[in-house]
């Protein structure tokens, strides 16, 4: 298992293309959800996943505050399929909760999370902000997270 966190600017062309595929995989094809998988928050954004068997097994990406949010924001969190039930869903958040604290020192972040992980995220310490509404047909709530 090896992890990595990296710029937009430090991907290889490779590893761009491995991180676009396994999200396009996930929320387009998996999820049956057409929509602009590329927004132009990659760019400005570092990448965190978790390879396995030479593959992304996880990933997110952390957006600096002032781009999507006022605040930090978590987005394309996910586990591919044949990676699931190993705890890595939770391995990412928490490093990455952990890199907008301790590398950018921000207190708040701010996420827009798929109603059914609810629960998922306020085992994190987030807490729901909004009521659910409907994003490219998937239910979808704002959570926000702030340090004890």
């Amino acid at each position: 298992m090896n992890w990595h966190i990296k710029s937009f600017s430090e991907l290889t062309n490779i590893e761009l293309y491995n991180l676009l595929k396994a999200r396009t995989d996930v929320f387009v094809v998996e999820q049956n959800c057409a929509y602009p998988e590329l927004d132009n928050y990659d760019q400005e954004s570092m990448h965190l996943y978790v390879e396995e068997e030479g593959e992304i097994a996880a990933l997110v990406r952390i957006i600096p505050a002032g781009n999507k949010y006022k605040e930090a924001s978590i987005g394309r969190v996910m586990v591919v399929n044949k990676f699931r039930g190993k705890g890595y869903a939770k391995q990412v958040m928490e490093r990455a909760l952990h890199f907008i604290t301790e590398e950018w020192k921000e207190t708040g972040i701010k996420i827009q999370a798929q109603e059914y992980l609810k629960v998922f995220y306020q085992g994190l310490g987030f807490k729901q902000i909004t009521e659910p509404y409907l994003d490219d047909g998937i239910l979808h709530i704002d959570m926000n997270w702030e340090p004890k």
